[in-house]
């Protein structure tokens, strides 16, 4: 049988840990999670509520191909309440996670062989989503005085049809402020590049509110998603806002692709919006699990790190002690029971010195995590002090 060049993308590494730490645990092991960027807890109880209810009397068929029109109103509400912008509910488009979404935001806005920068290190699946369709990514080695994201510098010479840029990062969790976003649209615009922003980590904040890209300009693509801040990984639902004259090509693509995104899902999300408390109580988790990180990671011996402003990351580099962060990740797991992730997810280029610790979970399994961490390190001289 044929295949097509399209289809050879490389594996997310991070899937492939977490199998490793599945069969460590089908053994007997106890391992401690700091390898996804999944929540810890499960859909808002009112979310699950509301399925629950809705499952005695709706048949959950299909919904219209741009979502259910009552989550598309709560969603453009959002924006008024976390941002002070006003959405019309018709420019938001509700996707099977924010893989749907950048499905077809790639498929809307560029043609086959089109160049799109991204920041390295970044998300993996954007770079493998990118070559599966026929589309180049291009790697911006990002530098530790810009935190590890994008700056108009990094594609000034390059022949580029898109930017796609994430605040806050996958892995490093760090934020781009408004005047630093303002700049890499105008940059990008000034090209005739599209300009797509990620926003999934929205919520999921310490010191400072996230911006959106839409605070800035109604000419770009934003993606968000249910999976971090309202803690819904698995129910695959995410969304996007596009400009209103994309709407209509992107509705005939979700037809298409996708007829619609789960209708359960949509009910769950609707619900989950207006669980504040609950998702309030995760985010405070959440704080307290990086205070702990930011302290118990540098006495392990990980001390050249990020802070992360957001999201549930700390990438720290490790090239004074590895160049290879795979088998070093292997070791972790083998030795310490602690599942991390390889910086070649993120960085093909830079990641063999480099690792992610996700603290997404709970708090007790940090605090087990960062000791084990510590006396790993501490075998091989290397914990601080």
């Amino acid at each position: 049988m044929r295949d097509s060049r399209r289809g050879d993308v490389d594996p997310f590494i991070v899937m492939d840990v977490m199998e490793a730490a599945r069969q460590a645990e089908a053994a007997g092991r106890h391992i401690i999670h700091m390898e996804v960027g999944q929540p810890g807890t499960p859909a808002p109880q009112g979310a699950r509520a509301a399925v629950g209810a809705a499952m005695q009397s709706d048949p959950m068929g299909y919904t219209v191909a741009l979502g259910l029109p009552a989550l598309r109103e709560r969603i453009a509400r959002l924006y008024a309440d976390w941002y002070g912008v006003t959405l019309d509910p018709a420019r938001v488009i509700v996707t099977p996670g924010s893989s749907g979404a950048f499905l077809l935001a790639f498929t809307a806005l560029f043609d086959a062989g089109d160049r799109v920068a991204i920041g390295a290190p970044g998300y993996p699946s954007y770079r493998q989503i990118l070559k599966g369709l026929s589309l180049e990514p291009i790697d911006l080695e990002t530098r530790p005085e810009n935190r590890l994201q994008p700056a108009p510098g990094d594609f000034a010479d390059l022949d580029i049809q898109g930017l796609l840029v994430a605040s806050p990062a996958n892995p490093t969790g760090t934020m781009l402020d408004r005047p630093a976003m303002a700049a890499l649209i105008a940059a990008a615009q000034a090209k005739g590049a599209a300009f797509i922003s990620d926003e999934i980590y929205h919520g999921i904040e310490y010191e400072a509110k996230a911006v959106t890209a839409l605070e800035i300009t109604d000419d770009c693509y934003v993606i968000n998603s249910f999976s971090k801040y309202f803690s819904m990984t698995g129910w695959r639902v995410g969304w996007m806002v596009v400009p209103e004259g994309h709407v209509r090509k992107i509705e005939r693509l979700a037809q298409n692709m996708f007829i619609c995104a789960p209708h359960v899902a949509q009910v769950a999300a609707l619900a989950a919006m207006d669980c504040d408390d609950e998702l309030q109580a995760n985010l405070a988790v959440y704080a307290e699990n990086r205070r702990l990180m930011l302290d118990g990671l540098p006495k392990a011996g990980f001390d050249r790190i990020a802070p992360p402003d957001g999201a549930f990351y700390v990438y720290a580099d490790v090239s004074h002690i590895t160049d290879d962060s795979l088998s070093f990740c292997r070791e972790i797991l083998d030795e310490a029971g602690v599942a991390v992730t390889p910086g070649l997810d993120f960085d093909p280029v830079r990641g063999g010195g480099t690792l992610r610790f996700s603290y997404a979970r709970s708090t007790a399994d940090i605090r087990e995590g960062l000791e084990r961490l510590a006396r790993f390190m501490a075998r091989r001289g290397l914990a601080a002090g």
